[in-house]
């Protein structure tokens, strides 16, 4: 047990390696043009637009014009050379990808099925659309243990004892916080709502492509009949019949997804200077705390190993086989070294130093409280036309 326990120490000395870093190539399953995630345009009432940055080298040259003598006539040689232009899209961001990992803590299972706990379960009831529903921190909560569902609990005293305690300058102490909401140490949070407290990520994932190839598409909804002559309405061209499906729907040149030319890659990285920076109130707490964050952290960042990455409709990664991943420790002089592990064995490491810890007790029995969310939002003053100027 205890060469187990130890196995992992070196990571999380001062000497140790500034981060565990992974990279992986990826394809597309079948057809070659692949979805991206779509945001919002910064132009109002423009569509949405896919995450690419364009760069490279453009060299314009100047315009002149030449006079030919018989005609009199003028043209333009101005033309544009293009050096190696480049272009990346982000396929999966890194909060997405943090959204996709932290829910497996819920549902973990070692090689023989059995169900794996190593953080504790909170979950809060609430009433919604006359419906009592219940929603899991790890699955549900956008901001982790600073999210607003939490603020308006029971447990909200306890929420704001566990971040400050980690705010303390003389002896800052993470072990509350770990016993309460551990992967908000590890996929990071900000309570920008009451303490101010940020806790950065120790996990950075991203999907990228690069040199890619956008395409449009267009398609046409056509209705199963004619509703118009069969007198749903007398109006000629009403165009209520669409907004319920009665009637003929175009819809031309959106966004049809890119072909990344250069690849596909998912980078992660594991940042083992900012976990050593996790203290308690003593030594020996400290590395029991470290070793617990540690061993959550290195089951995220192999869970993804080996499987299919169904990010979203039209958008399905496999690995590639002449590009196999790497996963290497950073030293602090730069110099690379394999780090080895798999899924089976982070989990076997997160289970003991998840025993030795303690992992910290369940909260299913919290409600959330309406009337308490109500009054706060009448504290808050409307913003001034000024401040969105």
């Amino acid at each position: 047990m205890s060469e187990l326990l130890d196995s992992y120490d070196h990571l999380l000395k001062d000497t140790g390696p500034a981060a565990i870093v992974l990279k992986q190539w990826l394809k597309p399953v079948g057809d070659p043009i692949v979805f991206p995630p779509t945001y919002a345009n910064p132009k109002e009432k423009d569509p949405p637009v896919y995450n690419i940055d364009h760069f490279g080298d453009t060299t314009s040259l100047g315009k002149r014009f030449e006079r030919f003598k018989k005609t009199h006539t003028f043209m333009t040689s101005e033309r544009v050379e293009e050096g190696k232009l480049h272009s990346v899209c982000v396929i999966d961001s890194i909060p997405s990808q943090a959204n996709r990992i932290e829910p497996a803590f819920a549902r973990l299972v070692d090689d023989e099925g059995n169900q794996v706990k190593l953080v504790p379960t909170v979950k809060v009831k609430a009433k919604i659309d006359d419906e009592v529903r219940e929603l899991d921190l790890l699955i549900d909560a956008g901001h982790r243990i600073a999210d607003a569902m939490l603020r308006y609990t029971s447990i909200a005293a306890d929420v704001s004892a566990a971040i400050l305690a980690r705010k303390k300058r003389d002896k800052p102490d993470s072990k509350p916080l770990a016993k309460l909401a551990p992967t908000s140490l590890i996929f990071g949070m900000w309570d920008s709502q009451a303490t101010g407290v940020k806790i950065p990520r120790l996990i950075n994932s991203i999907i990228r492509a690069y040199d890619v190839r956008e395409y449009r598409r267009s398609s046409q909804f056509n209705p199963a009949m004619d509703f118009e002559a069969a007198g749903v309405t007398t109006d000629k061209g009403d165009v209520r019949l669409s907004e319920v499906g009665m009637d003929g729907a175009p819809s031309t040149f959106q966004l049809g997804g890119v072909e990344a030319i250069g690849g596909i890659c998912r980078e992660a990285s594991l940042n083992l200077c900012t976990l050593r920076d996790i203290q308690s109130t003593s030594d020996e707490e400290t590395l029991k705390l470290q070793r617990y964050i540690l061993g959550l952290s290195l089951v995220a960042i192999t869970y993804l190993d080996g499987k299919v990455l169904n990010l979203r409709q039209g958008c399905q990664l496999v690995g590639v086989p002449e590009k196999p991943m790497e996963r290497n420790a950073i030293n602090a002089d730069g110099t690379e070294a394999a780090f080895v592990i798999d899924a089976t064995a982070a989990l076997k490491y997160a289970s003991m130093a998840a025993a030795d810890f303690g992992i910290g007790p369940d909260r299913i029995d919290i409600v959330f409280d309406a009337k308490a969310a109500k009054a706060a939002r009448k504290k808050v003053k409307p913003a001034k036309e000024e401040d969105n100027a």
